[in-house]
């Protein structure tokens, strides 16, 4: 990865081959747009959802008001976190005839297409134009990206505002010392968006700081002390009006955030401790409390739910990466581009393993560092094709075929696993089918809406229609606002199992099977994702497997 790729098959229509990566990046990205609009409607509520409408409520409330109503600077502990993507998802709702769940699930939708652009972007900046294809097609075939984007309304715009900011650095590693007013504005933007979803927006400042690293040094050595510290503040100086710009966009979604300059170092300090009740989930086959989580819980999830060929060709330019920074004739723009991609997509695991925090559902909080990853492969694959141009052309087809097919193997695991891609384990873990008894799958409990769809159908097959005077009533064992959603106005809902008529339960470990009729079951890959059950006449003392934390 010596020198940026433009082409990785040299012809003597070299133009005419970055223009047909170019458009084939186009056509992938308003093919995922098209599918992503026809089945954003099949993504059901998470945990989160309805209290994050809630807080989008108050927040325009407080606006609304001038700030006289400051419910949302209070609410639950979300005033801690920003609220952008729900206050448009609830003006968007305003304005389209869709109901507010699926209006959040069309933005997510959105906003993960916006992602998926800006990744390629970037590819393409670092790697030329085949490497944005590859990081657009390794984002794009990533399930675990592709599922979050829909239903996870803080993890996936954090991540989206996280490659806006990453585009921002390297287009001001490649300009320094002279940045363009066009790098300054992303970098102001990708500071205030991504900051104004999470605190953790604030790792970006560690990445630039180490990233710049060879840059600097590189400068020292051609400039001098007195030159390089002149340059570097004057990068600073012509920054200011970005930052400014992206410190009020934090403000705008982060209100509380600027009400008094130590409130995000609060946040912070907040976040850095586990807050809540501590419960327990599964992992590696053993049920584990989150505060108490081994250092391998994250590298393990992430090499059994990434794509395989995603880990091959991210690992291959992380150690090439490594390999490079102490060779001379790698210019030093090129390792400093390379090293902030690189910190991007392993420093937050990095941490996590040695910090040990509370860890949960899976590696949803750490969505923000699979673009990055994603562009690393693609630059990987571009640089590996330009190898072979020089060296072995012969080989170029096989491993553009290999390539493909890992590309095809996570494509078809989306297609069955759909709408739970989220859900995805690779084919080093067997699949779903073999992590089920190992891992939590749909912890966001999104079976739940196919499953209450199942239900309200054949109700309506069967004839049937409540006991006079009441709604038909359901236990679940799951998320329970979602349920409710999903299930409408004729039913009601609880915990209580013995004045229930149905049981509704996720396919989790900490919910029962239960000796009674099966109505419903929701299945992907022969794993159950849900089950309803008739228990009218039967009495059901829990469904709880284990006792509530």
């Amino acid at each position: 990865m010596t020198s940026i790729t433009t082409s990785a098959i040299d012809t003597p229509q070299r133009r005419s081959v970055e223009r047909t990566c170019d458009d084939l990046a186009m056509l992938v990205l308003a093919a995922v747009a098209i599918v992503a609009g026809l089945t954003f409607r099949d993504y059901g509520l998470g945990w989160d959802d309805y209290t994050h409408a809630e807080y989008a409520d108050l927040l325009l409330r407080m606006f609304g008001s001038g700030f006289r109503d400051t419910a949302a600077l209070s609410f639950a502990n979300l005033y801690m976190y920003g609220g952008g993507f729900d206050m448009v998802a609830a003006l968007l709702h305003k304005i389209i005839p869709l109901e507010l769940f699926e209006t959040r699930r069309l933005l997510g939708a959105i906003v993960g297409v916006i992602g998926l652009a800006v990744t390629w972007r970037l590819g393409r900046r670092v790697g030329g134009p085949l490497a944005g294809l590859a990081s657009l097609l390794l984002l794009a075939l990533c399930p675990i990206f592709y599922g979050h984007m829909f239903m996870n309304p803080k993890d996936a715009p954090f991540a989206v505002a996280m490659i806006i900011l990453m585009l921002g650095l390297v287009r001001l590693a490649e300009e320094y010392p002279k940045p363009s007013p066009r790098t300054i504005l992303i970098v102001g933007l990708g500071a205030g968006l991504s900051i104004g979803c999470r605190i953790l927006g604030g790792l970006a400042l560690v990445y630039a700081a180490f990233g710049f690293i060879p840059l600097f040094l590189a400068e020292l050595r051609t400039e001098g002390l007195r030159e390089s510290v002149r340059r570097f503040a004057h990068v600073v100086y012509v920054l200011l009006p970005g930052l400014v710009f992206g410190y009020l966009v934090m403000g705008l979604i982060w209100p509380w955030s600027i009400l008094e300059p130590r409130n995000p170092f609060e946040a912070l300090t907040y976040f850095s401790h586990f807050f809540e009740k501590p419960w327990k989930e599964m992992f590696d086959g053993a049920i584990v409390s989150v505060p108490d989580m081994p250092w391998s819980y994250l590298p393990t999830l992430f090499a059994l739910q990434l794509p395989e060929v995603m880990l091959v060709l991210m690992g291959g330019a992380v150690f090439s990466t490594f390999a490079m920074l102490p060779r001379r004739e790698v210019p030093a723009r090129r390792k400093t581009i390379m090293l902030m991609l690189t910190l991007a997509a392993t420093l937050p695991l990095a941490i996590a393993m040695v910090k040990r925090p509370a860890l949960y559902n899976g590696i949803r909080h750490f969505v923000f560092v699979i673009p990055p990853m994603a562009v690393l492969g693609g630059v990987a694959l571009a640089w590996l094709m330009e190898r072979l141009r020089a060296n072995h052309r012969t080989w170029q087809p096989v491993v553009l075929a290999t390539f493909c097919f890992g590309l095809a193997l996570s494509l078809s695991e989306m297609i069955r696993l759909h709408p739970y891609q989220y859900t995805h384990f690779n084919h080093i873990a067997g699949t779903v089918r073999g992590a089920d008894d190992r891992f939590m799958l749909d912890y966001w409990g999104l079976a739940l809406k196919q499953a209450s769809d199942e239900l309200r159908e054949q109700l309506v097959e069967r004839q049937e229609v409540p006991p006079a005077g009441r709604k038909w009533k359901v236990a679940v064992c799951g998320p329970q606002r979602p349920a409710q959603v999903a299930l409408g106005p004729d039913f009601t809902i609880g915990w209580d199992s013995n004045a229930a008529d149905f049981a509704m339960t996720l396919g989790e470990f900490y919910c029962k099977g239960l000796t009674a009729p099966v109505m419903v079951e929701i299945k992907r890959d022969d794993v159950v994702f849900a089950r309803v059950y008739d228990i009218r006449g039967r009495s059901i003392s829990s469904l709880l497997s284990i006792p509530a934390p």
